[in-house]
């Protein structure tokens, strides 16, 4: 059966109702231009995006009901849908750290046709975020009687959006790993067409997690429905040498804290937007009381944001209003400090996300904040950690050796926290980050 499609016109890449330029158009452009490198594998992506471009821009997404006083949220979510073949197949791109997914997700994004309103880009815990306060508020609207929450959760994001790219698809959560299977399904029947990124193949996700036989039929469901392809190019982008930026500092003296100051100073030098004392933002019903910030720099001693019980939602809202943040007195963590290594780690994935610039004052350099010693030696990482870091393109000289860290999850947490600490100390990174 065909795609179900457009009937009104066919769309032209260069037509004024489409976007200028195609996604192996603008790829070809920047590789012209020395803005990126030529690379054979994501030439191969790029064609694949393009195919799905192709097929978006005659596709028809079907009408998504409305919910009506005559009908439950239940009954109304089960109404029309589309079957799988009219429907293009999602891609879902895996692969190492740093081989460029994000890139070529984003291309492909800011190339989709220019009549095409209903779409979104979100990183994948964000949008869990978001759906577990949909689910939230379903159930309250569905009473003491009950009902299924997903399924007017999933009408109500595919009438926001027919077109999702995920960035960092992953799994950890059982929570998120129950509610997975039924939410992608109902979306996949409303004709919702998805992008995504991650880290691992659909058959590695979730592994060794709790009920993870709950899980596997939305591992068959991604085998099913989407294109599955990795990015295995060899080439780790974040391994080209970058030029660094003066933007952390160590160890706590009174000179860096001076140095940190004056930039401080600079950041907030705009009389008509002062600095203030306990701004508040509003996340989940509840106030964070920001120490110091203007309406786009804000400032932290280290404990006021990893010594107390926030969240990554708190952390994401953090980054979403505030594009520079200073962040000062960073302790060295070991064992005894898990908590706080853990909340500076879902801090400093949520500034990678929001690109933010940041500004750091540490006891130590800010990549061997989790080392067990400042000198530590190659010969006590453990074959699996150095493996992380060997992928992520880090050596024990950087960041050291560290102990706290046990899990698969977490190791991979932990590397990859380092990895972006190096990476958001370019040169590149302080000259394009921070803008809202």
């Amino acid at each position: 059966m065909p795609l179900h499609v457009k009937a009104s016109h066919q769309y032209s890449p260069f037509s004024s109702q489409g976007a200028a330029l195609t996604p192996l158009d603008q790829y070809q452009r920047l590789v012209d231009s020395a803005a990126l490198r030529a690379d054979d594998h994501q030439t191969r992506i790029i064609q694949r995006l393009q195919r799905l471009h192709d097929d978006l821009a005659t596709y028809d997404p079907p009408p998504i009901p409305n919910s009506t006083p005559s009908l439950s949220l239940v009954s109304t979510a089960h109404t029309l849908a589309i079957p799988p073949e009219q429907v293009p197949k999602g891609l879902y791109l895996y692969g190492d750290v740093g081989t460029g997914k994000t890139m070529l997700m984003d291309l492909f994004y800011n190339t989709l046709p220019g009549d095409i309103k209903r779409k979104r880009r979100v990183h994948f815990h964000s949008f869990m975020i978001d759906v577990h306060k949909r689910i939230h508020e379903a159930k309250k609207q569905l009473g003491l009687g009950g009902g299924d929450p997903i399924a007017p959760v999933a009408r109500d994001l595919a009438k926001d959006a027919y077109i999702l790219c995920f960035d960092e698809f992953q799994v950890t959560d059982i929570a998120d790993a129950m509610i997975l299977r039924q939410l992608f399904e109902k979306l996949l029947n409303y004709g919702v067409v998805c992008v995504m990124t991650s880290n691992r193949h659909p058959d590695e996700l979730y592994k060794n997690g709790i009920q993870r036989s709950s899980f596997v039929p939305c591992i068959d469901l991604l085998k099913e429905r989407f294109e599955v392809t990795d990015l295995d190019s060899g080439t780790d982008y974040r391994r080209i040498p970058r030029t660094l930026s003066h933007v952390y500092y160590d160890p706590i003296s009174e000179e860096n804290r001076r140095e940190l100051d004056k930039l401080w100073k600079a950041y907030t030098s705009d009389p008509s937007d002062p600095v203030l004392s306990n701004r508040k933002l509003e996340t989940w019903g509840r106030e964070l009381l920001i120490p110091q910030s203007t309406s786009t720099v804000a400032k932290f001693r280290f404990m006021d944001l990893c010594g107390k019980p926030l969240s990554a939602a708190d952390y994401l809202e953090i980054t979403k209003n505030f594009g520079t943040i200073f962040l000062v007195d960073v302790p060295k963590m070991g064992l005894d400090k898990k908590d706080l290594a853990r909340r500076f780690i879902t801090f400093v994935d949520a500034c990678y996300d929001s690109k933010v610039k940041l500004l750091a004052l540490s006891e130590v350099p800010i990549f061997k904040v989790f080392a067990d010693e400042p000198n530590a030696k190659e010969g006590e990482i453990s074959a699996h950690m150095r493996s992380i870091m060997d992928d992520l393109g880090l050596s024990s000289d950087t960041v050291g050796s560290s102990s706290m860290f046990t899990g698969e999850e977490e190791l991979f947490a932990f590397a990859r926290c380092c990895s972006r600490l190096v990476q958001m100390g370019s040169r590149d990174w302080a000259e394009t980050a921070g803008v809202r």
